[in-house]
């Protein structure tokens, strides 16, 4: 294979630039030369805002239960049938840089290729709940994961000032300072929508669902000494661990199941079913068996394939359908919007981000990059009387109808004693050693912050468990009398 210019000129030499003389300047008529720096010093694109440091890796979803009463999606229609899938692990709040094993929720994003309607994204983490209920909150909440604008360092104080002011987190509170906050790389944690979605059957029916991908491989986690040592040691750990297993031939599985609930329950539930902050207990809503994902194949080129991966929940197909949870609304416009930023307008035009068994087909032209023809001659607009695509005119072929009512407003969440339940709950549901380790974990952290932002967190705790807030109280006494 033969070295050529970006033009694709034959290079006859890479070692030496073109000088005026032995010990004379540089030319600028060394167009490899030239070429060569200018590419270098653009070789960098935007990190994402939240989810930077990832590893991914392809494989395959089958179909092991016939769900065909739930949903008219062609690629759940068979018990057996597979479709390619792409899935990115990843970090949330750490940069690009940072360290695999961080106490930190993991992003747990998984493109399918289907056969109808292009791609759908599944965009969850590894956790069933989040922080907040309301994306107005979201870059707020970041910032305070991030580093401080002063200190340019991570900070406790903010924090926990902002966790404290927000006490609906404490359920996703409790899930990050417990043993699932750093896990044992991303072969061993589970993945879920979190959010509520739908699922639609031919006859335009709907039922909520939550999806959920329980590791086959057990889940393992470290204590946060460990994940600690190995942040010092190999911060790659996570992204390594993935890729050697699927070097040699271990391919890491889930097992996927959904969770059901008709539209009726939706409104008298305990809980609100499109709070992210609440789970829907498995007594009331069980599981349902749906396939089987495996991961199989490695990147060929991590930059083409991981980092220009672009998910959305927005990038649904027909069969399923986003719900009125507030986090997931604000998300259907923010990922794709940070896509643009980040990749470009033409994003999907990317090879790892596009539909493998649809045409795309729009009057979308021209931006950055366009690259796939950009529709060539057909007209540009429509209604037109010269060709092109159409809509389809069959009602409600891609999104569900559903009747909704109300005064426009700002509803705000009220706080109330229902929002301690299933944190408490989740704080009983571990063993003394697991609670030993999960009160360690917080005190250790919350220590730093202070004195009126502990005591104001520590109420939240109590209120959740009065135990539980006590053992923390008392543990950061007892840390702080030894300094």
């Amino acid at each position: 294979m033969s070295l050529t210019t970006a033009n694709g000129n034959p290079v006859e030499n890479n070692q030496t630039s073109i000088t005026a003389g032995t010990h004379g300047p540089i030319l600028i008529q060394d167009f490899h030369l030239i070429d060569k720096l200018a590419h270098f010093d653009r070789e960098r694109i935007p990190e994402r805002v939240v989810h930077a440091k990832g590893a991914g890796a392809h494989g395959y979803f089958e179909v092991t239960h016939d769900i065909t009463h739930l949903t008219k999606a062609k690629f759940l229609n068979k018990v057996g049938k597979r479709t390619p899938t792409f899935l990115r692990f990843s970090t949330v709040g750490g940069e690009k840089g940072s360290a695999d094993t961080a106490r930190d929720p993991r992003g747990f994003a998984l493109k399918f290729y289907t056969e109808e309607g292009g791609n759908w994204d599944m965009v969850g983490n590894n956790t069933p709940v989040f922080f907040i209920r309301d994306p107005i909150k979201f870059p707020d909440f970041i910032h305070t994961q991030k580093r401080h604008p002063a200190t340019n360092c991570g900070d406790a104080d903010m924090f926990w000032d902002f966790l404290s002011l927000v006490p609906e987190s404490l359920h996703q509170v409790t899930v990050l300072f417990s043993d699932r906050g750093t896990p044992d790389g991303y072969r061993h944690l589970n993945g879920y929508s979190s959010h509520t979605l739908k699922l639609v059957n031919e006859k335009g029916e709907f039922k909520y669902v939550k999806w959920h991908f329980k590791t086959d491989q057990g889940i393992k986690n470290f204590t946060a000494e460990e994940a600690a040592r190995i942040a010092g040691t190999d911060p790659d750990y996570a992204t390594r661990d993935l890729f050697d297993a699927i070097a040699r031939g271990d391919h890491p599985s889930w097992t996927v199941s959904v969770q059901v609930m008709d539209p009726e329950d939706a409104l008298k539930y305990r809980w609100n079913p499109f709070d992210v902050t609440k789970v829907w207990p498995h007594k009331d809503y069980p599981l349902h068996p749906v396939g089987k994902l495996v991961l199989n194949k490695n990147p060929e080129n991590y930059f083409a394939e991981v980092e220009q991966a672009a998910f959305s929940p927005s990038h649904i197909v027909p069969g399923i359908d986003v719900s009125h949870d507030r986090m997931l609304q604000g998300r259907l416009f923010s990922y794709p919007d940070t896509h643009r930023h980040r990749l470009g307008v033409n994003y999907h035009q990317i090879p790892i981000n596009q539909p493998r068994n649809a045409k795309v087909s729009n009057h979308q032209r021209d931006g950055s990059m366009a690259v796939n023809g950009n529709g060539g001659s057909l007209p540009n607009y429509e209604p037109n009387s010269f060709g092109g695509p159409y809509q389809n005119n069959v009602p409600a072929s891609t999104f569900s109808v559903e009747a909704v009512s109300g005064v426009t407003g700002r509803y705000t969440y009220q706080l109330t004693d229902d929002d301690f339940v299933q944190p408490g709950n989740l704080y009983r549901l571990m063993t003394p050693a697991e609670q030993e380790r999960l009160v360690s974990n917080i005190a250790g952290h919350l220590r730093k912050a202070k004195k009126f932002i502990q005591e104001r967190q520590i109420a939240h705790f109590k209120r959740a468990d009065p135990e539980y807030g006590r053992r923390v109280e008392e543990l950061i006494k007892q840390l702080d009398s030894k300094q």
